[in-house]
């Protein structure tokens, strides 16, 4: 019997999206396909999408044990618009995205996301581009202050990024302990403490070196062009940034924009998504005792309306957070 890995917020997600027979659901966000094997028990037809090879050669599994039901390719979930117009596929039903690191990703030492067990300091989903270790051993104290502020919210980033820095020139850092004890060097740790004091920062970095919230905004760009009327966007974050890009991404495109009589060229907007509530689903308390990963996830979802997509650029619920990326990297090319 397969040991499927259970995915946060399970009951609920069900729940949001009502699954009918023959409906095609995108897994956004597959990584170990818990989401994906309860839609395909409900005979939905599912495409995954995951950018860890890792995961796309786990769901070979799946893939046999639900024949014709389920695809999974190894893509951004910024292209999920793309990948299922290559597979046929013009409008979806629904589309669903766990948001932030997987449990496959984390348990793995190897993978160099976690504090709590030592590796090489990766933390890159796709195997590819730079690295956790890149940043730290390359990155000058400005930027790097800037990531792990920014992207961490840790109020002492200066102090860290400082010390970083001092100790790279004795040592390159290469393990995720190296990078522990250095945190944990300047900020301390007490029994008092909710949080180990490394968290804010493997959290800025992991999200600096994936992208992340940049992925997340032009996934939910995808998905405004993929669904389909009546369709379904659901997605569950982990952490105050995402959420808030959602919610903001969810209230922009559910308000109707009229012309401006100051810029009156301005065309009108109606609203591409409905919502039906503002404010986010939260997990049981009886999940958060069974998942301490629960604790902090928040649930949104939005029903795609009949009007076009839109295709403005310049969106006004975009966080600064989204242009730390290129101009950190532009800077440093320079």
């Amino acid at each position: 019997m397969r040991n499927v890995h259970i995915p946060v917020m399970l009951s609920d997600v069900l729940n949001v999206l009502d699954i009918k027979r023959g409906q095609i659901l995108i897994d956004a966000t597959f990584g170990a396909g818990g989401y994906s094997h309860a839609f395909l028990k409900r005979q939905a037809k599912v495409l995954g999408i995951d950018r860890d090879p890792d995961a796309v050669a786990a769901a070979k599994v799946l893939v046999n044990q639900f024949p014709g039901q389920v695809t999974v390719k190894q893509a951004r979930f910024s292209q999920i618009d793309f990948i299922a117009r290559l597979l046929g596929y013009s409008q979806v039903d629904a589309v669903i995205a766990d948001v932030g690191v997987s449990s496959m990703q984390i348990d793995r030492p190897e993978r160099g996301f976690s504090f709590q067990t030592n590796g090489p300091l990766d933390m890159r989903m796709e195997k590819a581009g730079i690295s956790a270790a890149d940043v730290i051993n390359t990155m000058d104290h400005p930027n790097l202050t800037r990531i792990i502020r920014m992207l961490g919210d840790e109020k002492r980033a200066s102090q860290v990024s400082k010390k970083i820095i001092q100790d790279r020139q004795i040592r390159p850092f290469e393990t995720t302990i190296d990078l522990t004890k250095c945190v944990e060097g300047i900020l301390g740790r007490t029994q008092s403490c909710k949080i180990h004091p490394a968290t804010r920062t493997f959290q800025a970095l992991r999200i600096f070196v994936n992208a992340e919230l940049d992925q997340l905004f032009n996934a939910l760009l995808a998905a405004e062009r993929i669904l389909k009327p009546g369709g379904l966007l659901v997605v569950v974050t982990f952490h105050s940034l995402e959420d808030r890009l959602v919610k903001k991404f969810m209230l922009n495109r559910s308000e109707t924009h009229q012309p401006s009589r100051y810029v009156p060229q301005i065309a009108f907007k109606a609203p591409t998504f409905r919502l039906e509530y503002r404010s986010p689903i939260f997990p049981s308390s009886q999940e958060i005792q069974t998942n301490s990963r629960a604790r902090s996830a928040k649930l949104r979802y939005a029903f795609r309306t009949e009007s076009p997509a839109r295709i403005e650029k310049n969106l006004d619920f975009r966080l600064p957070q989204l242009q730390l990326l290129s101009s950190v990297l532009g800077e440093q090319s320079e």
